[in-house]
């Protein structure tokens, strides 16, 4: 296998959670680009047409579900269509995830416990439902954040907790699935890129953040999106219960 055959997914078949907007719609093109078919799911599912639209773009099939992730149910039954559509699951992308800012003195129970559901618990159903299906030589890429390492300003308890969590989920379950089953499970811990999450700063916020980042500027989708190619494809077969940072060297200063 060359070295760029080996950053290929021909026939590869991929889930993309939380591909309703923002990065999952990046993730899902870049998929279908490195050659993958595509499942995207999400809870807005009239906005996976646009996605569906894109991975087909590229010459690939793609299957656009409904699901929640917090619902083990829901989890189950996307791949399940996946299997039953496409034959079968190689990729995982755990990327659905919302976020708060909201003061630990103010946050309400429930406000805490739905980031973390979605976050942290969803992630986990998914990649539960999407192992029992895999074979060696298949992939999980849990979305993370730097924000699991470090604070930014804002007053983020709950997705700073659950960001966290990532990275201990996706050790252990890289312990327990590589040499057992043959699953890699990697997570990426992305810095500040336009989303439809950063949309709802504080106006100006992402600006004051820049003297952190040595790169000076925020990250674009595609830079992403190209971590999460190589994370799933061969190229990466040697690579298991990392953390990657995409973040312009944040976590450095």
């Amino acid at each position: 296998m060359s070295i760029l055959d080996a950053f290929g997914l021909t026939d590869k078949v991929a889930i993309v959670t939380g591909a309703s907007s923002g990065l999952g719609v990046h993730f899902a093109d870049a998929l279908a680009e490195a050659g993958a078919d595509v499942v995207v799911c999400a809870r807005r599912a009239d906005r996976l047409e646009d996605t569906k639209a894109r991975v087909e773009g590229h010459g690939r099939r793609c299957v656009a579900v409904r699901a929640d992730v917090t619902d083990v149910d829901d989890c189950r039954r996307v791949v399940d269509q996946a299997v039953a559509e496409l034959g079968r699951v190689d990729v995982l992308v755990n990327n659905a995830g919302v976020g708060t800012a909201v003061p630990a003195t103010r946050e309400d129970p429930e406000q805490f416990r739905r980031v973390i559901d979605i976050n942290l618990n969803g992630s986990y159903w998914m990649a539960q439902a999407c192992a029992r299906e895999m074979q060696p030589g298949a992939s999980i890429v849990n979305i993370g954040s730097v924000l699991g390492s470090t604070t930014a300003g804002l007053p983020q308890a709950a997705y700073a907790s659950s960001k966290a969590a990532i990275i201990g989920l996706t050790r252990d379950l890289a312990q327990q699935w590589t040499g057992r089953k043959g699953i890699r499970v990697n997570a990426l811990a992305p810095g500040f890129f336009h989303s439809e999450m950063t949309e709802q700063y504080p106006e100006g916020y992402l600006d004051q953040m820049l003297w952190r980042i040595p790169t000076g500027r925020v990250g674009e989708g595609p830079e992403l999106a190209a971590a999460v190619v190589f994370l799933a494809s061969d190229a990466a077969s040697y690579v298991t219960g990392v953390l990657l940072p995409v973040d312009g060297g944040l976590l450095t200063t």
